[in-house]
């Protein structure tokens, strides 16, 4: 795996996610993904945010860094535009039944422990807070 960045955006008690389904299987993650030749943590959290939901985010501050599959970065971050919804990523624009599906989604913080969230480390970190 690639090292990554991904957004944490949490509104009104709500955090976006990606739900994310596959053949009997159903989870969720944070927007993001992996960096680019020349990118840094934060460039890809901020591309891969709009490419995956829509909006565009202004980083807030680092929020954690797991090492798993490589390293993910993950930042705290607020919506400064475009339009939560399905992106303009290859996810989107290419669906592929392997790939399975691919849907934003706003979910109560208080409802987080108890879905397939991932990485559950994230999860408890934000309900702590």
């Amino acid at each position: 795996m690639r090292d990554r960045g991904a957004t944490i955006i949490i509104e009104n008690g709500r955090v976006a996610l990606i739900k994310r389904t596959k053949p009997h299987m159903t989870y969720y993650v944070f927007p993001g993904g992996g960096l680019e030749k020349g990118e840094t943590p934060e460039q890809a959290a901020i591309r891969e945010t709009f490419e995956e939901i829509g909006v565009h985010v202004r980083i807030q501050r680092p929020f954690k860094v797991i090492e798993q599959s490589g390293t993910q970065h993950f930042f705290l971050a607020d919506i400064i535009g475009g339009k939560f919804g399905p992106g303009i990523g290859e996810e989107y624009t290419d669906p592929s039944p392997h790939r399975g599906g691919y849907e934003p989604i706003w979910l109560d913080v208080k409802e987080l422990s108890s879905l397939d969230v991932r990485p559950k480390e994230i999860i408890e970190l934000i309900t702590e807070e």
